[in-house]
């Protein structure tokens, strides 16, 4: 067996043999994108060098860089669907292009992992005549001297019209033409729809053949390179970034052509197995050998619970490390719920205690002398992901009981919402729970739900009206002095302590503040000084404090911080204190605020935390005051 390990340490040699600088790879949590959660590709944290920024380590960069992808969860279960998975990167910016890619790549493949290549199918774009845009001859003649120094007599086969795929198949190909669904990329998608001054470009994908599968005529009448039957698994993608759409919907060559590859290295290491189950490489085999040792059950017999159990705790795990706490928002939520559903499948193991604790030590130790921060971070993502399960636990045991009583032949919107509501059931594994019993699920469970929601929401709102808003006591002076400060301190934790840092609630009275917020460790001395002392810096600069209204969506992308389950609707109001390059804070907020921060400084006043503690899993409690 082929360790996925080496195959990493192995790539990253190769391409730093070939002049490129190996970058550390990104957290999984995009800095400065509020637009997605997670990040999901390996070019996602460079698209700002791929679009023409200098990057400060060359032109020539490699990496293995981690993702997630939470729409893939309700895929895991199968052979190949993880939402965790490493992406091995390289990058020419602006420097080599096609001639030096594809044999790079090639000579990976077959000299480095030892694949053969007798098994690997390659795609390339067919051309769009509508928009002037030529075959990818280049790709296509680079593959069949590649073929060729290995005894392969390469046939070109195009794919690209209509159905041509499913009803003409592989016709003895090696090398495939396809259309722009499956051979372009862009950020905008198909050429098309590229809006003037976006760049794009053809891939060349490579496949490797699993000749042990038989197709399944479920996904068309003949399998080709691009079927989804399972035969074939896609391994690395090419992307040649050479063209930009102009004004008058032309494309022009770029000025600089970049190369973007991503290999992912869980299904290069599948194909170096010659075995489709990706569950069966070095770093997820071992997890899977814990939880037959601990359950006393085969692989085999129970291969869908112990594929999502692998993938679950894999995912969760490095999240963790990247700071994100179990919560019942945003990037936290996914991480409770890839743990919940972790835990519930271990269930089907009948492992019904401390599988949390077993099983992430096999996981830290798969990934620690890889990654340092897996070390370092160890002791604080285990103990996280312990109480999640215990909490998690006492929930689930109750709410599969109350299942029973509150479900009869159908499960309906409002026995989810009671579930819910009342036994902290997520609504999730109400629709799982109903499949496993083999229980219908009403049509319109959702629109029930969600009315049952709203009513709940409506009902709160009478019972805090006359309350202020942001966890105000008040509107005096000291509660808008104090508020404000909340807003300096918010931007203090976040670069003192991470980007990972978001507001979990507040509350504000005459005498202190309380602000809440996700961090993993308890502070040290040193990071609560420099916090202070960051606050009062902004205190002592005298910064306007001012506010605008935008739409929700352009306070977002803009930057604009909120509190993790806030809902906004159309439009926001987000506080600005400073202005142009000396802004310090920006964050939506419906007031009231102080007019200038040095309002917080009258009377020789200074701004001191009295108090950090934890208020809950992964969540941190800061006291402070004005004195």
């Amino acid at each position: 067996m082929k360790q996925a390990q080496e195959i990493r340490k192995a790539y990253l040699k190769y391409f730093k043999k070939q002049g490129h600088s190996v970058i550390p790879r990104a957290s999984l949590v995009p800095q400065n994108d509020p637009t997605t959660l997670f990040t999901g590709s390996g070019m996602q944290p460079l698209i700002e060098y791929l679009l023409g920024k200098d990057h400060p380590e060359g032109s020539r960069l490699a990496d293995s860089q981690t993702c997630l992808r939470a729409e893939d969860i309700e895929e895991v279960g199968d052979n190949r669907h993880t939402t965790f998975f490493e992406m091995l990167g390289n990058w020419s910016l602006g420097d080599y292009f096609k001639e030096e890619q594809l044999p790079w790549f090639w000579d990976f493949l077959i000299n480095e992992v030892s694949l053969d290549p007798q098994k690997i199918y390659v795609t390339c774009f067919s051309g769009d005549k509508d928009l002037d845009l030529p075959k990818d001859e280049e790709s296509v003649n680079i593959w069949k001297k590649l073929f060729k120094d290995v005894d392969i007599d390469a046939k070109v086969v195009d794919l690209s019209q209509g159905n041509d795929a499913e009803t003409k198949g592989m016709q003895d190909g090696r090398i495939f033409y396809y259309d722009s669904k499956k051979n372009w990329w862009s950020r905008a998608g198909v050429p098309k729809n590229m809006p003037a001054g976006e760049p794009g470009g053809p891939d060349s994908e490579v496949f490797y053949l699993f000749d042990s599968v038989d197709h399944d005529k479920s996904y068309g009448e003949h399998c080709h390179p691009n079927c989804d039957c399972g035969r074939f698994l896609e391994i690395g993608n090419s992307v040649f970034m050479e063209y930009i759409r102009t004004k008058d919907g032309k494309f022009e060559y770029l000025p600089k052509k970049n190369v973007d590859f991503g290999g992912g290295l869980e299904r290069i290491a599948a194909a170096a197995n010659d075995d489709p189950d990706v569950f069966k490489i070095s770093l997820m085999w071992p997890v899977v050998q814990k939880l037959e040792e601990i359950s006393g059950m085969k692989y085999q017999d129970h291969v869908q619970s112990m594929r999502v159990i692998t993938d679950h705790l894999r995912a969760a795990t490095f999240l963790g490390v990247d700071g994100v706490s179990p919560s019942n928002h945003q990037q936290g939520y996914v991480m409770r719920r890839l743990l919940r559903r972790a835990i519930r499948y271990a269930f089907n193991l009948d492992l019904d205690f401390n599988v949390c604790e077993q099983v992430v030590d096999v996981i830290i130790d798969v990934y620690k002398d890889d990654f340092k921060e897996v070390a370092e971070q160890a002791e604080t993502v285990k103990e996280l992901m312990i109480k999640e399960e215990k909490v998690f636990r006492q929930t689930l045991r109750q709410g599969v009981k109350m299942f029973d009583k509150q479900v009869g032949e159908k499960l309906t919107g409002a026995a989810i919402f009671k579930l819910y509501d009342t036994y902290g059931f997520p609504m999730e594994l109400s629709i799982e729970e109903a499949d496993n019993r083999s229980i219908a699920v009403a049509d319109d469970w959702q629109n029930e739900f969600d009315d049952l929601m709203q009513q709940q929401k409506d009902r709160s709102r009478t019972a805090t009206k006359g309350q202020f808003k942001g966890g105000l006591g008040g509107e005096s002076d000291q509660h808008k002095k104090l508020h404000t400060a909340t807003h300096l301190l918010y931007a203090s934790l976040r670069k003192v302590l991470g980007n990972h840092v978001i507001q979990r609630g507040s509350n504000i009275t005459e005498e202190r503040l309380r602000f809440d917020f996700n961090h993993p460790q308890k502070m040290t001395d040193q990071e609560k000084t420099e916090v202070e002392k960051l606050v009062n810096e902004q205190i002592s600069k005298g910064l306007a404090v001012s506010f605008q209204e935008f739409p929700t969506d352009d306070a977002l992308k803009k930057g604009a911080l909120g509190q993790f389950g806030d809902r906004y609707g159309d439009k926001v109001k987000v506080y600005s204190m400073g202005e142009g390059q000396d802004q310090y804070s920006f964050e939506i907020c419906g007031g009231p605020h102080v007019d200038n921060t040095s309002e917080l400084s009258k009377d020789s006043k200074k701004f001191k935390i009295i108090k950090e503690q934890s208020s809950s899993a992964g969540v941190r409690r800061i006291k402070a005051v004005l004195k």
